[in-house]
């Protein structure tokens, strides 16, 4: 899957929420999607969270296959910056 696809999902998940903050998923030199309230991009903007993980991952991740808290504890993602962000973010997807 593709970083558009995956923005795509995302993008049907956030849409109509009341998520109003910013999170950027980088993936390191797969890309990296912004979240900016309810909208999802392929983009390298700036954001109130930066969430570090493998492509894979975040595949895994927006498919259900992987649960945010358990990654976060296995160390598969790193979070940077406004971590009620992340959590707010962790109800929507």
């Amino acid at each position: 899957m593709g970083m558009d696809e995956i923005a795509a999902k995302m993008q049907e998940r956030v849409s109509g929420t009341d998520f109003n903050s910013s999170v950027k998923f980088d993936c390191g030199d797969d890309g990296a999607i912004v979240i900016d309230g309810d909208k999802a991009a392929v983009s390298d903007a700036a954001a109130d969270c930066i969430i570090s993980l493998s492509k894979e991952d975040l595949e895994s991740l927006v498919a259900g296959d992987l649960d945010p808290t358990s990654a976060f504890m296995q160390g598969k993602l790193k979070v940077d910056g406004d971590m009620s962000v992340a959590m707010q973010l962790s109800q929507v997807l």
